[in-house]
């Protein structure tokens, strides 16, 4: 099976350097994700936020800062900020095993999918063990099991 069939493509959800950090992370549970892509321009691929790094830089609950501290210190905290830079992706004809042992290797949720060094999809552990449980179910490997939809 190939990272094609399994990726997310269609309606990607990403975000420019300069989005809050805030506004990022109610995106990213509004629409129930744990990775976002971070783009400039159409497809360019500069990096990827998780919900971890998200939460590593928010304060502390023992924080000696007041709330209206807080508050200005996070308006101005952008995924440009805390995005990881160094990514690594895959190609979207390269095999499903191949993005698994990748996710392995470098403890990843997630690789960003992309072609001809534009941004295409995102392939997440969810998007492969979702193939795994569609062949373990007799699925053939020329019938890709269905996306989802987000």
């Amino acid at each position: 099976m190939k990272v094609g069939e399994l990726m997310t493509g269609v309606n990607l959800i990403t975000a420019p350097p300069e989005t809050p950090v805030l506004d990022a992370r109610r995106l990213m549970l509004e629409k129930r994700i744990r990775h976002l892509l971070v783009t400039e321009g159409a497809r360019r691929l500069v990096g990827i936020v998780t919900d971890r790094d998200i939460r590593l830089n928010l304060p502390s609950q023992a924080t000696s800062l007041s709330v209206w501290e807080i508050n200005h210190l996070l308006t101005k905290l952008t995924v440009g900020e805390v995005m990881t830079r160094t990514i690594i992706t895959i190609g979207p004809e390269r095999d499903a095993r191949d993005a698994a042992q990748l996710m392995l290797d470098h403890a990843i949720g997630a690789l960003p999918v992309t072609e001809a060094g534009a941004l295409i999809g995102i392939v997440t552990e969810t998007d492969i063990l979702r193939g795994f449980v569609w062949l373990a179910g007799g699925g053939a490997a020329s019938h890709a099991p269905p996306r989802r939809s987000s």
